[in-house]
């Protein structure tokens, strides 16, 4: 019977010499592709179980609150997969880097390449490439930061310097927004230094009003919560107040004006429809009760 005993001696020379390199190589690629793929694995689990989060929750608010209680756009947050699948791009990236450094470092090792002078170099050419792509680098950790801390989303109204739009895309290196006048401006995430959102959480939709300095103060308080009135009960955007209307005192005053502020809290995303809906319910108001606008204003025309 054949062993390996009896077997020729040049095959007996390959196993020996394949036993030795390149059976640690070979080991060293498959030890990596496991753990990289456990790894992608691992992340691509978590991706999903964070998006799935969502509708979790909103099972078990359903369950739990009446719903009255319950909105659609409380869980309706797609900023939130936005962020879930941006950062696990950002991890499996640095995954592959990571391992495929430590195999590529390891096989030079076992095939008798000093890689000694090979990590020094790399550490040099490191801090070089650190100093030339320093705004780069500078514009991708901004972007991560901008959406692990959720400072804006797509949909979000922003104030960002002097502009001001509509986030259309948050990507790790740029931003892009559109204006009121269609102009996409494209900012990059290393320059955001201060954000104002608009949009985000709640918002206070306000009127201001300007009379005229001898006006019935009364008489205008009662008409503009008359208008705060018509749109509480209003039936598509009632909803979407959350609290009583309030009624400022004199915010500005001149020697022909007098300014007095209408607001009521609203929902984020419906903010500009309240606002609309509560200066022409003003206006209405104002008009039936003739109150007399200030001198430098139309008539029925609100500031």
């Amino acid at each position: 019977m054949w062993s390996v005993a009896q077997s020729p001696a040049w095959v007996e020379s390959f196993w020996a010499w394949f036993w030795g390199v390149p059976a640690h190589i070979v080991t060293i690629l498959v030890v990596s592709i496991i753990t990289l793929a456990l790894l992608r694995r691992l992340i691509k689990t978590t991706t999903e179980r964070i998006i799935r989060g969502t509708r979790k929750a909103e099972a078990l608010a359903r369950r739990e609150l009446p719903d009255a209680l319950v909105r659609p756009e409380m869980f309706n947050n797609p900023r939130r997969e936005q962020r879930a699948r941006t950062v696990a791009t950002v991890l499996r990236s640095a995954a592959t880097l990571t391992v495929v450094t430590i195999a590529t470092l390891m096989i030079l090792d076992r095939i008798g390449v000093n890689i000694a002078p090979l990590v020094a170099s790399a550490g040099i050419a490191g801090v070089a490439l650190g100093f030339g792509a320093q705004t780069l680098v500078k514009d991708f950790l901004s972007g991560i930061f901008l959406l692990l801390e959720d400072q804006f989303g797509v949909g979000d109204t922003v104030y960002i310097g002097d502009v001001t739009g509509t986030v259309e895309s948050v990507a790790l290196r740029v931003t892009r927004i559109r204006d009121a006048d269609g102009v996409m401006w494209t900012l990059r995430n290393g320059e955001i230094l201060k954000v104002g959102n608009q949009t985000q959480g709640w918002s206070r939709a306000s009127v201001p009003v300007r009379v005229a300095f001898d006006c019935d103060m009364g008489q205008l308080h009662d008409a503009l919560l008359a208008a705060a009135d018509r749109i509480r009960h209003d039936e598509v955007l009632a909803d979407s107040l959350q609290g009583e209307p309030t009624v400022g005192g004199i915010e500005a005053m001149t020697s022909q004006s007098l300014t007095v502020r209408v607001s009521v809290r609203t929902d984020s995303n419906r903010m500009a429809d309240v606002t609309a809906a509560l200066r022409d319910a003003v206006r209405g108001e104002i008009e039936k009760r003739s109150i007399p606008l200030a001198p430098d204003v139309p008539k029925g025309l609100l500031s």
